[in-house]
């Protein structure tokens, strides 16, 4: 099987949101269809491939966040022949996105039509609902479909033939010289829930590794390595500075620091791409709210 990586050019940036794109046999499987401000970027690819948007059979999301599904309504719209395929406690919110939309309104404000675009709704008779452990038959290819939270409650992975799609919880990656990173944006963080997905993930028999952001990578014992340590130590930062008793201003400063530096050491290049990609701030909010959490629960 070929799996082609679909560069979004997510602000006029490469490499830094991607879809994933096979031919099942009976049309295009796309995983993770991306924003809807990158569904030009998104046909401009399939049109590389010699395909387009009414080629699109089967839309497999990873999670419902913006940078991975926001387009998926729009190409089922487009293409009445095609499905898309959603974790339970996430398709409720595909079908009612206003929630979702409002919620991320007070994170993005204005910003919210050129970052994300328009996020359309989609009918319930047109997903379908998974819950982990299902193995679909995508034309000739059979799919097996993960729960792995941690990152999102609403998160699966798809391991179809020699090829495991990771949405997020296979880290941030954005260079082959880079360790992969969790991003650990709010609300839903669980770093237990995270570590069993990861345990689960990597016994799989699969060769290679697909990130949305960004990639395709060999599946080696570094990679998964790599990602428990560093997922350890940022977390642990944040612990810190609580522990500490700084405020969570002067916890995000110390925080980039540290990260920025690591970065810049596997690759002079790295700081900027990344902190473009996936926000330093955004993954500090989401540890806060995390140790947070677990100090309510007496587990800090």
């Amino acid at each position: 099987m070929t799996v082609h990586t679909l560069d979004l050019n997510f602000q006029n940036t490469p490499g830094v949101i991607a879809s994933s794109v096979f031919d099942t046999g009976d049309g295009l499987a796309v995983v993770d269809t991306g924003p809807g401000s990158t569904l030009g970027a998104l046909e401009a690819g399939l049109a590389g491939l010699g395909a387009s948007l009414a080629d699109v059979r089967h839309v497999l999301l990873t999670h419902i966040h913006f940078d991975h599904a926001g387009a998926a309504g729009t190409v089922l719209d487009r293409v009445p022949q095609a499905r898309a395929y959603v974790h339970e406690r996430g398709a409720a919110h595909l079908s009612r996105p206003e929630r979702l939309l409002a919620s991320a309104t007070q994170i993005y404000g204005e910003h919210m039509d050129t970052l994300w675009g328009t996020m359309q709704p989609i009918d319930p008779a047109r997903l379908t609902v998974l819950s982990g452990g299902e193995t679909l038959t995508l034309g000739r290819v059979p799919v097996q479909v993960l729960y792995t939270p941690g990152h999102a409650v609403h998160h699966v992975s798809y391991h179809a033939v020699d090829d495991l799609f990771l949405g997020d919880v296979g880290g941030i990656r954005l260079d082959v010289a880079q360790t992969p990173r969790a991003p650990t944006p709010p609300p839903d963080i669980n770093l237990e829930a995270w570590q069993g997905s990861l345990s689960v993930l990597e016994t799989l028999d699969a060769r290679t590794l697909h990130l949305a952001h960004f990639g395709a990578y060999p599946n080696t014992p570094g990679h998964w390595a790599g990602l428990r340590a560093t997922m350890t130590a940022d977390a642990q930062r944040v612990r810190a500075g609580l522990t500490a008793g700084l405020d969570p201003q002067a916890i995000t400063t110390a925080f980039t620091e540290d990260l920025m530096h690591e970065l810049k050491m596997e690759d002079p290049t790295l700081p900027a791409r990344y902190d473009f990609a996936c926000p330093p701030w955004m993954s500090v909010q989401g540890l806060l709210r995390y140790w947070q959490r677990q100090a309510a629960r007496g587990n800090a």
